[in-house]
């Protein structure tokens, strides 16, 4: 063989080799593009199935169901009434799907409750078969703690789940004070700035030869310490 038919030949096996691996690559690539859509799985609609057939029906597809709420519907009790995602998403194997159950045809009045204690309120909802919702506070001077400023939904509304959220009164924040410097000050000066602010204060007397005779050497809280309004200040008096 001559050493053109020799490189020739190796060309060809080149080309060969070349065609083979080509061919592998793009097999790897299609069976990766299988291998990721494969793990995707079409979200059914659940709407309408009760929660055993729901729960069914996810699992065959690799899905998990998870009851997120329930509420008052025209459909028969633990059937689903709404479903997170929706039909036809694509969601991964092993995720969850959330959904409302109907607690049935019931319709409880609701009651009032502003003007009630947050206690009271609770009380009056468990005897018509209904519960507590969100609970907010806002400060408010003229209403007594825990008291039941707004609900919502309103008094006498149907009930479109077993929950009602409430606004109650708080007490306002208690004033606070920044504490003044009144080491050094003589005692009838110290005392009078700290009856300005309306804050209470005791003395303690001890013997210090080496300050003035009635000279604050020690004050509690230390200065520019943040004071509430109920506090007492301590000073400690040169005698």
């Amino acid at each position: 063989m001559t050493l053109r038919e020799q490189i020739e030949r190796l060309g060809q096996i080149g080309l060969l080799v070349f065609i083979l691996a080509s061919a592998a690559f793009l097999s790897a690539i299609t069976a990766m593009r299988i291998a990721i859509h494969g793990r995707e799985v079409a979200m059914p609609n659940l709407v309408g199935m009760n929660v055993t057939e729901a729960s069914t029906l996810l699992r065959s597809r690799g899905l998990v169901l998870r009851v997120a709420d329930r509420a008052y519907s025209e459909r028969p009790i633990n059937l689903v009434i709404r479903q997170t995602p929706p039909p036809g998403m694509l969601m991964k194997v092993s995720q969850e799907a959330h959904v409302v159950l109907s607690l049935g045809q019931r319709e409880l009045k609701i009651p009032a409750l502003e003007g009630n204690t947050l206690r009271a309120s609770r009380i009056e909802l468990l005897r018509e078969g209904l519960q507590i919702g969100e609970v907010s506070g806002i400060a408010a001077a003229k209403a007594p703690p825990d008291t039941v400023l707004i609900q919502n939904p309103k008094p006498g509304s149907g009930a479109a789940t077993p929950r009602v959220n409430v606004l109650v009164a708080q007490p306002p924040p208690e004033a606070a004070y920044v504490m003044p410097h009144l080491m050094g000050l003589n005692e009838v000066e110290a005392e009078h700035k700290l009856d300005q602010a309306g804050l209470r204060h005791k003395e303690n007397y001890v013997s210090a030869p080496q300050w003035p005779h009635g000279a604050v050497i020690e004050q509690a809280p230390l200065p520019g310490r943040r004071v509430p309004a109920s506090a007492t200040i301590e000073l400690i008096i040169a005698n």
